[in-house]
């Protein structure tokens, strides 16, 4: 699993200047002193020039008209918030459908050249529209809308990776969408099975890059009698390392997985076979999905916190987003045709999905201890929740599969959809660390990591 230790690093040593004998030696009271009060200057100027964008002042319950206990209201974009607390929990809430032609849509189906036909719901066939105009509204405070010039400002000279299945890749073609109103990207790399791909926006020098992984771990597909089952063998303690292998190059780390975990598959660790998922196998014990996905999520926080050329990165764990296909799975006839999202009281938490989300929580703070001895930094983006209230955001029917007509997709997100607010989520993540570091008075040496290092330059 050493594969650091075969990948060139690009860390700058430059970064360190604070560190050390010299940093020591200008460590007075009234040195500090100033330098925090300069710190302060330079971000007010930065956030007067590059200033974050319009926040979304949503009516109060009272005041909204009633409905079956969904929020319809008219959104004003144009009144900035002033509750906007860097304390306050994003992912408890619900959705308020914005005023339809509003103008409210960052893209359309036709404005961005990058969306992948199976995602084009609107090209396919789907009739109705309102299911991209409902806004993500926390319970304490409003998400303002992303603002694409504000997230390359954050990220320029910095690469970001998404890191999972296709739902990964599902979560970088909306940024990719979205970033692209601001500028134009380039396609740098594709490989063979387009799993890993990588575009570049030059003016920011910002990459976005996808590795497909399946499993995180090292997998291998059973076969039997000469023909591949479906199912795989998870070797627990060791990562795929067609991944792992870029982790020095990236700045950002935005994780996510868990559906091909629901497959009849087998567990090994240290070579040897511990026990299955759904095999249905006399002799071999079956531990639950749960367990795969807890152990693989364990073997790559525990690499990169183990991994010397890694340190310093941003981790963000994207929780898990469920399958929602009604009346049978997706090969028995299930399918997911609603055109209108749940209300918090009509979602069921507690069962299998919450059990994922939960066990990738308690993965992503064990992870946060280990990361704080070395600089690396884990973040949470809790999606599962809102995302069981969007059964309305799927492709369902219209995804444009001529070979598989009948069956549905209920597990990916139109594009533009419900999605886009998981790029939301990702630009108040950042900004809420850039605001965090800078209002830490205690660290003079965190503020200037912030400026030279992972969170992007203010030049």
């Amino acid at each position: 699993m050493d594969l650091c230790n075969s990948v060139q690093t690009r860390k700058n040593v430059g970064n360190n200047f604070f560190k050390g004998e010299k940093f020591l030696s200008l460590g007075s009271p009234v040195f500090l002193l100033l330098y925090s009060l300069f710190l302060s200057m330079i971000f007010s100027c930065y956030m007067l020039r590059f200033p974050f964008s319009p926040s979304i002042k949503f009516p109060s319950k009272d005041s909204a008209p009633h409905t079956t206990s969904l929020h319809i209201s008219t959104i004003n974009q144009s009144k900035p918030s002033d509750d906007n607390g860097s304390d306050c929990d994003l992912f408890n809430g619900s959705w308020v459908l914005e005023q339809m032609g509003s103008n409210s849509l960052y893209y359309t189906n036709l404005s961005c050249p990058t969306i992948p036909y199976s995602k084009n719901c609107l090209l396919n066939g789907r009739p109705d529209e309102e299911f991209m105009h409902w806004k993500w509204k926390p319970e304490q405070c409003t998400l303002p809308r992303f603002n694409a010039n504000t997230f390359l400002t954050f990220v320029k000279g910095k690469t970001m990776a998404f890191i999972g299945d296709s739902l990964a890749r599902n979560h970088m073609e909306s940024l990719l969408c979205l970033l692209s109103s601001e500028e134009t990207p380039r396609d740098m790399y594709k490989d063979v099975e387009d799993k890993f791909r990588t575009w570049l926006f030059p003016r920011h020098n910002f990459t976005l890059m996808v590795l497909r992984t399946e499993f995180l771990v090292f997998a291998t597909e059973r076969v039997v009698n000469g023909s591949f089952t479906g199912g795989f063998d998870l070797h627990l303690d060791k990562l795929n390392g067609n991944w792992a292998q870029h982790l020095p190059n990236i700045d950002y780390a935005v994780f996510s997985d868990g559906h091909w975990f629901l497959r009849p598959n087998y567990l090994y660790e240290n070579g040897k076979l511990i026990g299955c998922v759904y095999c249905g196998e006399v002799g071999v014990q079956d531990l639950g999905p749960g367990y795969a996905i807890r152990r693989a999520f364990q073997a790559a926080f525990k690499y990169i916190n183990e991994c010397v050329e890694c340190s310093g990165i941003v981790v963000l764990l994207r929780t898990f987003s469920a399958g929602q296909f009604e009346q049978g799975a997706w090969n028995e006839g299930g399918f997911c045709n609603r055109t209108r999202p749940f209300a918090r009281d009509e979602v069921k938490i507690g069962d299998q999905d919450w059990e994922f989300r939960s066990i990738q929580v308690e993965e992503i703070e064990r992870a946060r201890k280990g990361g704080q001895k070395i600089g690396n930094m884990f973040e949470l983006m809790d999606v599962t929740r809102a995302m069981l209230m969007r059964p309305d955001g799927h492709p369902g029917a219209y995804w444009g599969n001529k070979w598989m007509k009948g069956y549905s997709d209920c597990i990916h997100w139109c594009l533009p959809g419900p999605i886009d607010t998981w790029n939301e989520f990702l630009l108040e993540i950042l900004r809420r660390r850039i605001q965090l570091t800078f209002n830490s008075s205690s660290s003079s040496e965190l503020k200037s990591h912030f400026l030279d290092s992972k969170f992007g330059s203010l030049d």
